[in-house]
């Protein structure tokens, strides 16, 4: 009896990394003998406890595309400093390729207010109070870069009192 229920405590456990398909595309490449078909899939992958990064994958059928962006989503991810109230601790801005994002601080029980890409990044990296604009691009990997470029830069109180030489009390 011990046994049955220690084995329902570990199935009942979230699994640790989430993922969510931001994008399937066909794409086709021009050969000698015609037209190469393949598909390119964009993947987010995070915790929901302020880690997450983006990967794509490419391959003759969806099912490894997706595999292969999961596996390099795995090697870009980027640690996100959160707030008490699941936010942010400064505005910053994101570039990705064409792509500008500007994320702004919430107030608990704000949400996320973000489109697109942005959106699946930060609820992801377990934000959830923020006000997020695409700017430039609707493309979804350059904004989804755009944001993780963003959350990158991320510094808290104690890393700017240790860069300017501020003790805290």
């Amino acid at each position: 009896m011990a046994n049955r229920q220690k084995m329902s405590k570990t199935r009942d456990k979230k699994p640790d990394w989430q993922e969510r398909v931001v994008q399937i595309r066909r794409v086709t490449k021009v050969v000698k003998g015609g037209k190469k078909l393949s598909f390119r899939a964009i993947v987010v992958i995070g915790n929901e406890r302020g880690q997450v990064g983006v990967g794509i994958g490419k391959a003759s059928d969806v099912i490894n595309a997706v595999k292969k962006a999961v596996a390099d989503g795995k090697k870009h991810v980027v640690d996100v400093p959160l707030t008490r109230s699941n936010s942010i601790p400064h505005p910053i801005n994101g570039i990705g390729g064409a792509a500008r994002v500007i994320m702004r601080p919430a107030a608990e029980g704000t949400g996320v207010i973000a489109g697109g890409a942005v959106r699946t990044v930060l609820e992801l990296a377990g934000v959830r109070n923020i006000l997020a604009k695409q700017l430039g691009s609707n493309n979804p990997l350059n904004n989804a870069r755009a944001a993780i470029n963003a959350l990158s830069n991320l510094k808290t109180f104690s890393q700017f009192a240790k860069d300017r030489g501020i003790i805290i009390e």
